[in-house]
């Protein structure tokens, strides 16, 4: 018997991961998604192990998804600022500090592992109005669908979002990052190097996709949001990445035009409540993150399957109880998600727009004293840790 009725906007990782939590504990669950087919939003991700085992509860095969990553922060001349070290039966369990894969192979996994009939494609939601009963859903061309909680997974551009919350402004970062990926043959070295001279970040991790090995590579730097981009993208990755050296250089020369991608790097700052009523939001609709925390899709994942645990706990009829259920849930997920938002947020002007008179300082105190290593390379595996005690299986549903 349902436990109750859940309809999610949007069918990213978040969303879909949602649906599988909702869908295990008993209700049913449907997903809107506005585009005909499911198509990842860019092409390299890396998961740390808190979201692969979440994963792993909800039922997703994750065997071979990635290559296993143990990742280090350096300068642009190889010298070590810190060490990203996650405890040994952490790494024996997971496979390494993080995998490195690409988005469409962790979309097909999730959608394998969708129950037929919870994606429907091609519903573009216009609208929605909670009477305190339920949510009434309105969708474009379609008849409207009746739901007892409504989850927000539709993006930085979130529709539920802004009716729940208003529309505020977009932060742009005016950054952006130019990243490909090559697929190889034979075995590639399990490692991770997040780089930086004085303006540019210049970086490689190993990569799995669909049984092959391989590498994906960024460099990010400053641009303005509003100033058009015209250069090709391997000249201009070429470039910024010739102080680095190989194999940086050689994987962008390998790099096949098609693999290529840019994209502006946004978010927003953190908001201060996500849910109203029966109506929620989770991943980029609640908390956008930058590239710099490595963690976006991650954390997304993750807020799918505390959302159900918590909705799972309480009578989803009782209106008073679904919204503490949703209090619950965000106040759980806030200080992990805007902390790690606004650690991105941080690290994108500490290394890309700090003064010029300051850079040198900057460059000195990473190079020269253990600060990066106790504020990135002890503080995250800390983090992933502690994120990791508290994902446990739940109670099958009675």
């Amino acid at each position: 018997m349902s436990s109750g009725r859940v309809v999610i906007v949007g069918a990213g990782p978040g969303g879909m991961a949602a649906a599988l939590a909702a869908h295990r504990v008993g209700f049913e669950t449907t997903i809107l998604e506005r585009y005909p087919e499911i198509k990842a939003a860019g092409n390299i991700l890396n998961l740390w192990p808190p979201p692969q085992k979440v994963l792993q509860l909800l039922g997703v095969n994750t065997n071979d998804l990635g290559a296993p990553v143990h990742s280090v922060f350096a300068n642009h001349r190889g010298r070590i600022r810190a060490d990203v070290r996650l405890p040994d039966e952490v790494v024996r369990e997971y496979g390494g500090g993080f995998i490195g894969l690409l988005r469409p192979g962790l979309y097909q996994r999730l959608l394998e592992a969708l129950p037929a009939g919870v994606l429907r494609v091609g519903h573009n939601v216009t609208g929605f109005e909670d009477n305190g009963r339920n949510i009434t859903v309105h969708v474009q061309g379609q008849p409207d669908i009746e739901t007892d909680v409504l989850i927000g997974a539709d993006g930085i551009n979130s529709l539920v979002r802004e009716t729940l919350w208003g529309n505020e402004p977009i932060r742009e970062q005016n950054l952006h990052l130019v990243g490909g990926y090559l697929l190889l043959d034979g075995t590639q070295p399990a490692e991770g190097v997040i780089s930086h001279d004085r303006d540019t970040q210049g970086s490689y991790t190993a990569i799995r996709h669909e049984g092959r090995g391989g590498y994906e590579w960024w460099v990010l730097r400053a641009w303005p949001h509003d100033k058009p981009f015209t250069e090709d993208l391997k000249a201009y990755a070429a470039r910024y990445a010739a102080p680095f050296g190989d194999p940086l250089v050689s994987l962008i020369a390998q790099t096949p035009s098609e693999h290529l991608q840019r994209w502006l790097i946004r978010d927003r700052k953190p908001l201060k409540q996500w849910s109203l009523g029966r109506a929620t939001l989770l991943g980029d609709a609640a908390h956008p993150t930058s590239p710099y925390a490595a963690y976006g899709a991650g954390m997304s994942i993750e807020d799918g399957y505390f959302l159900a645990r918590e909705l799972a706990a309480v009578d989803i009829s009782d209106t008073g109880q679904v919204r503490a259920a949703l209090q619950a849930y965000e106040d759980r997920r806030k200080p992990h998600t805007a902390k790690m938002s606004q650690l991105a947020y941080q690290n994108g002007i500490m290394f890309h727009r700090l003064p010029r008179p300051l850079q040198p300082l900057r460059d000195l105190i990473f190079d020269h004293t253990p600060f990066l290593q106790k504020v990135i390379g002890d503080q995250m595996p800390a983090d992933i840790v502690a994120q990791l005690s508290e994902i446990e299986d739940p109670p099958a549903p009675q």
